[in-house]
């Protein structure tokens, strides 16, 4: 008995040009493959390891408001120290 027949030795990925459904060697994932049907190019990912769209979605949005608060700090920051650069002299 061969310990090594449970190993997959490829994954079917649809294509993201046509649709059609590919078998992909485990060999090629990470790496720029094409379409023998429509010739649209793409990176190997097996589906079933891959993030959900909706996650990278989620992850976008929280890399955004992040960034848009550390710009608003950074803002409120400036113009407290250019405030206390005022002098009044009455």
């Amino acid at each position: 008995m061969n310990k090594f027949h449970d190993i997959p030795v490829s994954f079917h990925q649809g294509c993201p040009v046509c649709g059609r459904l590919l078998a992909i060697r485990v060999t090629l994932l990470g790496k720029r493959v094409y379409c023998q049907h429509c010739g649209g190019r793409f990176i190997a990912a097996d589906p079933s390891t891959a993030v959900p769209p909706s996650e990278r979605v989620q992850e976008r949005r929280v890399a955004d408001l992040i960034q848009r608060a550390e710009l608003a700090l950074q803002q409120a920051a400036d113009d407290t120290s250019s405030e206390s650069s005022w002098v009044d002299f009455r």
